[in-house]
């Protein structure tokens, strides 16, 4: 990462004009010092605040910090960047300026404003404050795996393999931070054609859209084209559910091109809890799936116009939506723990995310209260094949 610090003023309000040098900078931090003439010591950090910069792109900025009219005339103001994306905190700069007069300032937060030949940082993905697609992807997903669940292992910088990568930009967002050896997506639909467009729709420099680590191809994750025990590291956000006909052989797949020891991440849909049908664009009610009958849902959905939810560009049709339903398998945490250990790929991390409450109706009874509670299964898995 690459900066210049070019002012750091506190004349009106503690601002630092900075410079991103690079083509783009990930996970930028910040932390304001401040010491009073008695020697009491005040920290503002950013991160705390909830102002997550996930990256910003080459250009001018203004970052304006939290102020506070308890500061007095002498006290010197020490600002702090930081690079979060890599093993601990690294310092990439350092500026200090002095009160000399007595400030009024009312309080306030942090605020990031882009120079005037600098894209708007209202802009970037994850400023948008809209739960964005791009974001959900680039900035969530990427990070979730990187930081959570491989808490940085170098076998994640190996050879990777994504198995329905969609659209890339999950791949692209670890690519670039990480720089891995190589890293391969591969999907059937080629919907990795589209990033291109998506990227240029997102202010990502296009410098960056290609990096040399990272390539895509059409494979089936049914009949993977690749040598056994190839890959260090394979990941899987979000695709199982979606293999028609079941993913029992995609797994065997996975398992045969990850070599001993090699690591699995996994984030499959779960179909009985709140987001697994993923009709949440026509419904309102998470488990209306289990509550009608086939027929009658099918009735609705192709009736039915879906809200538009930023999928990155793409809009789907009714039809579209409906043939995806009837292609999900339906996945539970239960039983695919049981699936992954048959295969001798044995869970080392993982997180589920429930719902605060279920509504136990008549129809719902039967099943299971932890089958409809949990949301979301995220884990990582060693592969202990050889053992």
């Amino acid at each position: 990462m690459s900066l210049t610090l070019n002012r750091f003023d506190a004349t009106t309000s503690p601002t630092l004009e900075f410079t991103v040098n690079d083509a783009i900078i990930f996970d930028l931090d910040a932390e304001l010092i401040v010491e009073a003439p008695d020697g009491q010591r005040s920290q503002y950090f950013l991160r705390q605040t909830g102002f997550d910069i996930s990256w910003l792109p080459a250009g001018r900025y203004r970052l304006d910090t939290p102020r506070s009219s308890a500061w007095v005339r002498g006290s010197t103001l020490t600002l702090i960047l930081r690079d979060e994306a890599n093993a601990g905190a690294t310092e990439k700069g350092r500026m200090s300026t002095r009160l000399e007069e007595t400030p009024a300032w009312d309080s306030g937060d942090w605020r990031l404003n882009s120079g005037a030949d600098t894209v708007s940082v209202s802009n970037l993905s994850w400023a948008r404050q809209d739960n964005n697609w791009f974001s959900r992807h680039f900035d969530h997903a990427a990070r979730t795996i990187i930081h959570m669940f491989f808490e940085r292992d170098a076998r994640l910088k190996g050879r990777v393999l994504d198995v329905g990568c969609g659209d890339g930009i999950t791949d692209l967002g670890i690519a670039l931070r990480l720089q891995p050896e190589q890293l391969i997506g591969v999907d059937p639909f080629r919907g990795y054609e589209r990033l291109p467009a998506i990227c240029r729709d997102h202010h990502l420099p296009a410098s960056l859209i290609h990096p040399p680590c990272l390539s895509f191809q059409p494979d089936d994750a049914n009949d993977l084209s690749f040598d056994d025990d190839q890959f260090d590291a394979v990941l899987s956000w979000g695709s199982l559910e979606h293999i028609a006909g079941g993913y029992d052989r995609a797994l065997q797949e996975i398992r045969r091109v990850l070599r001993p020891g090699g690591l699995l991440f996994a984030h499959p849909g779960l179909f009985y809890g709140s987001v697994g049908n993923h009709l949440g664009e026509f419904f309102d009610d998470p488990w209306i799936h289990l509550k009608i009958d086939p027929e009658e849902l099918e009735r609705r959905v192709l009736a039915g116009r879906p809200r538009y939810m930023d999928r990155a560009g793409e809009e789907s049709s009714s039809e579209d939506y409906w043939r995806w339903y009837t292609e999900l398998n339906p996945i539970t945490v239960d039983g695919f723990e049981r699936e992954l250990r048959a295969l001798d790929l044995e869970p080392r991390r993982f997180a589920l995310r429930t719902d605060p409450v279920v509504d136990y109706s008549p129809e719902l009874q039967s099943h299971r209260m932890t089958t409809l509670g949990l949301a979301e299964l995220y884990l990582v898995c060693e592969n202990r094949k050889g053992n």
